[in-house]
C-alpha cells in the first residue's frame, strides 16, 4: 500500500514543534534529514561529537501518512494545532510501499574481509574462494538489525578480528560483541576459532536476529544474546563494540571493566574527527591504542592495562 509523504524544510529551533504537530495529526513516521545535504561538503550524518548534541541548522522533515489522507485537511489540522507555524512550504507526493529489507538483500553479495573471513547472504551460493580450506564463513540474514559487512564500521571490525585470528588470539577465546546488531561480529569471531561469544544489544530485534543467525550457522550453542542489564559481567579477553562515538564515551568504564587484563578491544562507529577525544578517554584503561580509518569512519583498538 502506498503512503502520502509530506516534506517541509525548517530551522533547527522549530523542529521539535513541527515534529510534535505532525505526530498529533496522525503521522505514521517522521524522518529528519540534513536540508543542505548535497549542497555542502559537510557530513550529512546526524552523529554528534563526543559530549555534543547538535542538529543540522536547516532540517528537512518528512512525514508519512496513509495513502488516502487528504493533503488539504492535513494542512488545516496542522495550522489549527500550532497557528504560529507556517506550513505553506510543505510539498506532498505519493510514495510506493515495498519490502525495503528484501529489496536491499537482492543487492547483497558475498564479501571478504582480511585473509579468510567471508560474509555470505544466507541464500547465496558460496564463492569458490570461500570453499577453500581455512575460510571462515558466516551465513547472514541481517533482518531488521544493523550489520551486514557493507558498512565501513563493520568491515573495520571484521578485519580486526581476522587479524587477531591470524595471531592465534581468537583460538578457544571468549568474545564480547557489545551492540551486536545482526550478530555479525560475534559470528565472525566464532567462525575464526573463538570458543563462545556473548552478544549484547538493547534492541530486541537485534537479539532475535543474532539468535537466528547463530542457528543458521549452527553455532547457537556457542552464542548467547543478552539485553545489557542481563549480560554477565565478564571479563572477556576479546571485546568489540561497533556503536556510536557518544555511546562509546558514556560506556568507557563499562567496556574497560569487561575487558580482561591484557585483553584486546576494538571500538568503531566513530566518525573521522571524533577519535582524539575517545583516544584520551580510553587511554585511562588501555595501552597501544591505534587508529584505522576507512572513508569517513574510524576504528580504535588497544590492549587492556
Amino acid at each position: 500500500m502506498p503512503f502520502l509523504e509530506l516534506t517541509i524544510r525548517c530551522r533547527q529551533a522549530e523542529q521539535p514543534r513541527r515534529e510534535h504537530a505532525l505526530e498529533d495529526v496522525g503521522a505514521l513516521a517522521v524522518t529528519l534529514l540534513d536540508a543542505d545535504a548535497g549542497t555542502s561538503d559537510e557530513h550529512a550524518i546526524l552523529e554528534p561529537g563526543v559530549g555534543e548534541t547538535p542538529l543540522w541548522d536547516e532540517v528537512s522533515l518528512s512525514a508519512l501518512f496513509p495513502h488516502d489522507a487528504d493533503a488539504l485537511l492535513l494542512l488545516a489540522a496542522l495550522d489549527a494545532f500550532d497557528p504560529a507555524l507556517d506550513w505553506s512550504g510543505a510539498s506532498f507526493r505519493q510514495v510506493a510501499d515495498q519490502d525495503w529489507e528484501r529489496a536491499w538483500m537482492d543487492q547483497y553479495v558475498p564479501l571478504r574481509f582480511g585473509a579468510r573471513t567471508w560474509i555470505v547472504p544466507w541464500d547465496h551460493a558460496l564463492p569458490d574462494e570461500a570453499q577453500q580450506p581455512g575460510a571462515a564463513v558466516v551465513r547472514l540474514d541481517p533482518g531488521l538489525a544493523f550489520g551486514s559487512g557493507t558498512h565501513p564500521t563493520t568491515a573495520l571490525c571484521l578485519r580486526w578480528l581476522d587479524g587477531l585470528a591470524a595471531e592465534g588470539r581468537l583460538r578457544d577465546a571468549a568474545v564480547l560483541d557489545f551492540g551486536c546488531g545482526s550478530g555479525i561480529l560475534a559470528l565472525g569471531a566464532l567462525a575464526l576459532g573463538a570458543a563462545r561469544a556473548d552478544a549484547v544489544d538493547n534492541d530486541p530485534q537485534a537479539l532475535q536476529a543474532s539468535r537466528d543467525n547463530a542457528a543458521r550457522n549452527g553455532v547457537d550453542a556457542r552464542l548467547r544474546a543478552w539485553a545489557p542489564d542481563e549480560a554477565p559481567a565478564g571479563p572477556w579477553p576479546v571485546v568489540v563494540a561497533n556503536i556510536l562515538a557518544t555511546a562509546l564515551d558514556t560506556l568507557a568504564p563499562t567496556l574497560a571493566a569487561r575487558t580482561a587484563p591484557g585483553g584486546r578491544i576494538a571500538l568503531s562507529g566513530i566518525l573521522d574527527g571524533q577519535q582524539d577525544a575517545l583516544l584520551a578517554r580510553y587511554g585511562e584503561w588501555f595501552d597501544a591504542l591505534a587508529v584505522a580509518i576507512e572513508g569517513d569512519w574510524v576504528r580504535i583498538d588497544g590492549i587492556r592495562k
